[in-house]
């Protein structure tokens, strides 16, 4: 009887879902390579081509420029401190890291939508200074988390000379210099977590070693008692915290 009923939802399903299908229809897409005679023409679909290739990029472009590099760092390196390399998995961390950096980087976004998104739709400005109305928040940003030796360096590799003012910094500047910025203290945030974990490594393998116990793997005996610690501080709570009043 099971064997009939399987075969019955089997039969209807292919006869039905194609139906379904067909009841619905789907819309077309079509790409079609017209000849043209038209400079004009081919640079805007060079244009287009570009701008397509780009939009790839642009996800990253926009992680690097705000505050995930620093958020992803530490927690990856509490992850390591901590010693269990897979727990939170990858996904877990990153979708944190997004979180906190769209909640971070909520004013500096509010001003972009509002300085160049709205004006541009609305077409009370051009596409230019859209671009430079956007980049005025986020180079506030940066340069208030870059620090000034960094900058000089790449100002100095770049060969544009000293810039006069914030207002002339240009993006190509100013980002890899924040770039490098944010992993020095992500670094030295993950150097802090490390510490105390790294502390309980060290009495746990002493002690294990004045028992005499040298064929047991230290980190089986100090892994519960980091995440003890952990949980007990409120571990998340603080990291999180210290994180989000970095900036």
């Amino acid at each position: 009887m099971r064997r009939k009923l399987f075969f019955v939802l089997i039969v209807a399903g292919i006869v039905l879902v194609p139906a379904a299908a067909c009841a619905q229809p789907l819309p077309g897409i079509d790409l079609t390579i017209n000849a043209t005679e038209t400079p004009g023409e081919v640079v805007d679909s060079v244009k287009l081509l570009v701008l397509i290739s780009l939009l790839a990029l642009a996800p990253a472009f926009l992680l690097m420029v705000t505050s995930f590099t620093r958020i992803i760092v530490v927690l990856s390196l509490l992850r390591g401190a901590i010693g269990i390399p897979m727990t939170p998995p990858n996904q877990v961390l990153i979708g944190l890291a997004l979180f906190l950096t769209i909640f971070i980087m909520a004013p500096v976004y509010g001003q972009i939508n509002e300085n160049a998104i709205k004006p541009y739709i609305d077409s009370r400005i051009t596409q230019q200074q859209a671009f430079e109305e956007a980049y005025k928040p986020l180079r506030e940003f940066m340069l208030k988390q870059t620090r000034e030796k960094d900058l000089s360096l790449f100002v100095a590799i770049s060969k544009s000379g000293r810039p006069r003012s914030p207002e002339e910094v240009p993006l190509s500047v100013l980002a890899p210099a924040f770039v490098i910025s944010e992993l020095k203290t992500a670094f030295q945030m993950g150097f802090l977590l490390y510490v105390p974990f790294l502390v309980i490594d060290i009495v746990v393998a002493s002690a294990l070693m004045s028992m005499g116990m040298f064929m047991l793997p230290p980190v089986m005996i100090s892994l519960p008692f980091k995440l003890l610690l952990f949980v007990m501080v409120d571990g998340w709570y603080l990291v999180v915290k210290s994180l989000v009043e970095s900036f």
